[in-house]
């Protein structure tokens, strides 16, 4: 019986060992798990991330073609169409002839190249460029809220026109109509 006794806690002693390797293996199997699935996760946020990015770079693909098109669609269509256009848009909104404004921003709100654009001056307007049309447009701007809003100071109506300063204003009006925006208003109000 001790024999067997002893063949017992041998084998009682052999499980355990076998059983704190195993608990090992599980823990290494445990932490294993753990790193796949963090990898996993690590890289199902890439794809996502690759997937967005596909689809913005679709997006933006798409947009440049749309531009594209508008842009070759606008070049067909004829000078006086497009002068047409031009002053309607300009006309429904004086606000957008800022000081920044120039010949690209007026290129882009009518959907042509610059190119298109100033050919269209060069040969359809009595303006020599896109620009010199933006200051013949802030300088009947200025010389509108003169007109119509004395309560204005000269400053607020040289922002309101589109210049950078009221100097600016001053030189054009002098160079333009041969006054100054004060002499100017005084005149209007002789007139009313």
């Amino acid at each position: 019986m001790a024999k067997k006794i002893e063949e017992l806690e041998s084998e009682i002693v052999r499980l355990k060992a076998e059983n704190a390797e195993l608990q090992q293996e599980n823990e290494r199997l445990d932490m294993e798990n753990v790193r796949l699935l963090g990898r996993n996760l690590l890289m199902s946020e890439q794809l996502m991330s690759w997937y967005e990015l596909k689809q913005r770079v679709e997006w933006l693909k798409a947009e440049m073609e749309r531009g594209r098109r508008m842009k070759m669609q606008a070049d067909l269509v004829d000078d006086t169409e497009l002068l047409a256009m031009l002053e309607h848009r300009l006309e429904k909104d004086p606000h957008l002839v800022t000081a920044d404004f120039g010949t690209a921003e007026l290129a882009e709100l009518m959907g042509v190249s610059q190119a298109r654009l100033l050919r269209l001056f060069r040969n359809s307007t009595i303006f020599r460029s896109p620009d010199e049309y933006l200051e013949n447009l802030r300088l009947m701007r200025a010389m509108q809220l003169l007109r119509d809003h004395p309560e204005y100071g000269i400053a607020a109506i040289s922002a309101e026109a589109g210049y950078n300063s009221v100097r600016t204003l001053q030189r054009r009006m002098s160079e333009v109509v041969g006054m100054t925006p004060v002499e100017f208003r005084m005149m209007t109000e002789k007139d009313k």
